[in-house]
């Protein structure tokens, strides 16, 4: 089986301020898991329904179900195009993708852009970033955080195999998620994940 954790994930997931997963959580993240694995998803982007909702903890607990599920290699792309949650503990540059990348454990990598990118230049390095890892990885998780900004959610979620939709549970509104899930291309959504 791939170890998805090694010596010094523990303080890795305390510095990008990911806790631990309890037994609800760790539940919930295989039963996503195996929901893209039966899909045949290997390139997912998760769309928040708010600037409130925190999307990487929850690709990284989903990810680290994703390589313990399929014994496979996972990434974890921190898209974010205005505030990448990853970048200060992403370190080497990964080949071809433009992306900066740390593994945690041996089969759970973490990717994030070395900088903030302009409009127009965020979808390209996106999907020169799935491009380089398609051989690299299983599953590729994409946070897809900001680019309504850009006037770029429909390019990004085209580059996608499916996308799910990140709501906080008791706060997000049914009305919202429905118009969200309307900019998602037909045929590509996956769900809502609630958190919180």
């Amino acid at each position: 089986m791939v170890r998805a954790m090694q010596d010094g994930a523990p303080e890795l997931l305390d510095a990008i301020g990911v806790a631990p997963a309890d037994g609800e959580l760790r539940v919930a993240c295989t039963r996503i898991a195996r929901q893209i694995r039966s899909e045949g998803a290997r390139a997912v982007g998760f769309v928040p329904s708010d600037d409130a909702v925190a999307v990487p903890p929850l690709l990284v607990h989903l990810g680290l179900a994703l390589c313990e599920l399929t014994d496979s290699t996972v990434a974890v792309v921190d898209a974010n195009v205005r505030y990448p949650a990853l970048a200060h503990v992403a370190t080497q540059i990964a080949d071809g993708s433009g992306f900066a990348m740390r593994w945690l454990g041996s089969s759970l990598a973490l990717l994030s852009p070395p900088r903030v990118e302009r409009a127009g230049e965020v979808v390209p390095q996106l999907a020169r970033a799935l491009v380089a890892g398609a051989e690299l990885f299983a599953h590729v998780l994409v946070d897809l955080t900001g680019f309504e900004l850009l006037g770029e959610h429909a390019a990004a979620a085209a580059c996608m195999d499916a996308v799910a939709l990140v709501g906080r549970a008791h706060r997000s509104r049914e009305r919202e998620l429905v118009e969200l899930a309307r900019l998602i291309p037909e045929g590509r959504f996956l769900g809502v994940v609630l958190v919180g």
